[in-house]
């Protein structure tokens, strides 16, 4: 059965100044169509890594853990899957507009090493955020510093094409020079003015952009490489057509990513592939997840998480309020990918105790899992299948769970849908399963979070004493709630 995916281009709720123009590029774009590969049963799959000046914040992760269902969903409709990640370990500048430092030297001078050591270490604890979120590893991981011929190789070649020019500060290109730039974010009817998106500097058009960067006189550069006659270093974008197009060729299937890089770093990916190589398209479905948001206590908005704002949770600070990595997977899962998500400690909480309630139920089944239940298998695949509906999946996994099937028929189909969902169901060893918490106390505590966040402090005292008789005891703290079971 073929895999149903979602072209994906930018939502109209997307928050730029481009949202109105955008929402008329959906309406006439936005479609379903069904996964057909370029080579028969194989998928190319390309995900966009981390830049590695820092810890990846659980907002990042929500990329991977997308991908990794998007992966795990093609395997389990049979296609072999290749699967390449780049890690970003030089070129990418502090601004989309080609302008100031380079991440990794900054991260250097943030912390007082090496730009090689923050990039080994940031490279291992992203690796080791993977392993916690039980997330496969890609096939081949491949670093930009590890491709610099290639990506020079490329740049050589846009410019013997012609559609580059030199400045003071690099190699660019030049979008004018091709009829399509910008067809994955629509920017053709943007009609931007010269100067409205970036300063323009030496820069010919407003969207043109950097292939390869010259050191600036009189400094000297951690990482940097003699090219074009001087000594630079290259820009974002050049990496991942270099290495995607090294492991998968001039074209393969999916490109994903968040959605913050349609705009700016996949529109540039595609046109210089695509000029590169005069294979059009470059890449046959691109898919993109939305934003983890944050509320800003200083104006009760919904703030992306990102580390310019300051604003961002990392996954070892989850471990140390006692949240599992799985329980923050659990937690994305019952939201879809293309729907903008919101953080809060009570939600997250939910669905610790959620998972734990599920790992608590699968413990207690003595029985082996034998023939499964083919009913709910079949609907599962028509979910995964339909643009990765992972919230339909996992209420179609607890009426499996609450049904009157043989506990062997659903311990069986359980672990099967486990494939793509990745909770860890059946490898886990069920140590530190916390006390079940009933339907009845959690709806009474999404209630609760309801009333507090309402500020209707009556209400929230009300349902604390009815969670009370319940057998539970509400336990607040400055990030949240939780509950725990009352002695008797």
């Amino acid at each position: 059965m073929l895999c149903a995916l979602c072209y994906s281009i930018i939502p109209a709720h997307y928050n730029t100044k481009y949202a109105k123009t955008l929402q008329y590029s959906i309406k006439k774009k936005r479609k379903h169509v069904h996964f057909v590969p370029l080579k028969k049963n194989n998928a190319g799959l390309y995900t966009c890594g981390p830049t590695v000046y820092n810890y990846a914040h659980i907002g990042n992760l929500r990329s991977y853990v997308f991908e990794d269902v998007l992966k795990r969903v093609l395997k389990y409709n049979k296609y072999k899957v290749k699967h390449v990640m780049n890690i970003t370990d030089v070129g990418h500048l502090t601004s989309d507009a080609d302008e100031g430092e380079d991440k990794m030297e900054k991260g250097a001078k943030r912390e007082g090493k090496t730009a090689w050591e923050i990039a080994k270490f940031y490279t291992k604890a992203f690796q080791q955020n993977l392993v916690d979120l039980n997330i496969l590893a890609p096939d081949i991981w491949c670093r930009a510093t590890d491709h610099i011929t290639e990506q020079i190789k490329l740049v050589q070649k846009l410019i013997d094409k012609g559609v580059t020019y030199e400045t003071s500060d690099g190699i660019y290109f030049d979008t004018t020079k091709i009829d399509d730039y910008g067809k994955l974010a629509n920017l053709k009817t943007q009609n931007l003015k010269p100067g409205a998106r970036v300063k323009l500097g030496e820069k010919k058009n407003p969207h043109d952009f950097a292939l390869w960067k010259f050191t600036p006189t009189g400094q000297k550069r951690q990482m940097e490489w003699k090219a074009f006659e001087k000594m630079g270093f290259p820009g974002w974008h050049i990496e991942c057509s270099a290495m995607s197009m090294k492991y998968l060729g001039k074209q393969f299937d999916i490109h994903c990513g968040g959605i913050d890089h349609i705009p700016v770093h996949h529109t540039n990916e595609i046109a210089q592939s695509e000029t590169a190589t005069g294979k059009k398209p470059w890449v046959k479905y691109w898919l993109h997840n939305e934003f983890v948001n944050m509320s800003n206590p200083s104006t009760g908005a919904q703030d992306k998480m990102s580390k310019s704002l300051s604003n961002f949770i990392t996954l070892d600070t989850l471990k140390t309020k006692n949240i599992s990595p799985l329980a923050y997977r659990y937690f994305l899962l019952q939201t879809h990918y293309r729907k903008q998500l919101s953080f809060s400690w009570e939600a997250l909480e939910a669905a610790q105790n959620g998972l734990d309630r599920l790992y608590g139920i699968v413990k207690s089944w003595k029985d082996a899992p034998k023939i499964g239940c083919a009913e709910y298998e079949q609907k599962f695949l028509d979910l995964v299948n339909n643009d990765l509906n992972t919230p339909e999946a996992l209420a179609l996994m607890w009426n499996l769970v609450k049904s009157d099937y043989p506990v062997s028929a659903k311990k069986r189909t359980l672990f099967k849908f486990d494939e793509v969902l990745g909770l860890g169901i059946k490898t886990l060893k069920y140590k530190n399963i916390k006390t079940a918490i009933p339907d009845e106390v959690q709806k009474l505590l999404a209630a609760r979070a309801t009333a507090r966040a309402g500020k209707d402090w009556k209400e929230s005292d009300r349902l604390r004493e009815e969670i009370r008789e319940i057998g539970f005891q509400v336990v607040d703290s400055a990030d949240g709630h939780g509950v725990k079971k009352l002695k008797i």
